[in-house]
């Protein structure tokens, strides 16, 4: 009598098959995890930057009508004894296409032109017609194309 003889296991077409599959869609999903990253940092700094202007808000009304300005330490004014923020929040842009990628810690330019070094852009001059407006300190257009000045 003859035997037959079962095999068990997967050949190597079959997995190199896979292989190639699995390259495939790790080709594909990894460029979308790095913009969802960006996308992530753009929304956290857009969420920080409502946060300060609601600070602003805030103080503008309890100090009935005056904004921080350079005698009272600009926006580091609004965290002191935790009375309008716990800390003032960082500016974290992200490193895309048409951005270079700013880190900045809590650095404020006090003039009403941003520059491109990261961090808030805060207008302090009482009399300017942006006195107490706060934007990112970017000239660098985020994800939908729109400048950073422009939130």
């Amino acid at each position: 009598m003859k035997k037959s003889k079962l095999t068990k296991g997967f050949t190597l077409i079959e997995l190199m098959i896979v292989v190639a599959i699995i390259g495939i869609l790790a080709a594909i999903a990894i460029p979308q995890f790095a913009n969802l990253v960006s996308k992530s940092q753009e929304g956290r700094t857009k969420a920080n930057l409502g946060t300060i202007r609601s600070a602003l808000s805030i103080y503008y009304g309890d100090t009935e009508g005056w904004y921080p300005n350079a005698a009272t330490n600009n926006l580091a004014s609004l965290s002191i004894s935790n009375r309008y923020l716990q800390v003032v929040p960082n500016s974290d842009l992200p490193k895309t296409t048409t951005n270079v990628g700013h880190q900045a810690v809590n650095t404020e330019n006090d003039s009403s032109t941003p520059l491109d070094t990261g961090g808030w852009n805060y207008d302090n001059t009482n009399g300017s017609n942006t006195w107490g407006k706060v934007v990112v300190n970017c000239l660098h257009k985020d994800q939908r194309g729109a400048l950073w000045t422009s939130y």
